[in-house]
């Protein structure tokens, strides 16, 4: 099943989560793997996440083709299109932006 979490409440007892990546993007050049844990390391991740404010995606099948990839590596241009529309919707129901964006346009 594909879905935000974008709180804790009760998220581990809801999910047996065996595995967790994380992305950066810094707004220039593709999404980088920033992160990979599993087991407890996993739920970890996923709670450092929640308590900084960022949203969670999940997408078990985007994790296994993303799990491929070494921290460090950009994202494969076939997936560009698909994590675009995350992040977009991720920085859109935290209320942010890219600089100069005017919905009005």
């Amino acid at each position: 099943m594909e879905n935000f979490r974008t709180d804790q409440h009760n998220y581990a007892s809801d999910n047996d989560v065996d595995e967790a990546l994380a992305l950066f993007y810094d707004g220039g050049s593709a999404p980088v793997i920033s992160d990979h844990k599993h087991g407890d390391m996993a739920q970890q991740l996923i709670e450092v996440a929640l308590d900084a404010g960022i949203p969670i995606y999940e997408n078990p099948q985007l994790l296994e083709q993303l799990a491929e990839l070494k921290v460090g590596d950009n994202i494969p241009p076939e997936l560009y299109r698909l994590v675009a529309e995350i992040l977009a919707f991720a920085f859109y129901i935290q209320g942010k932006a890219p600089e100069g964006y005017d919905p009005q346009a």
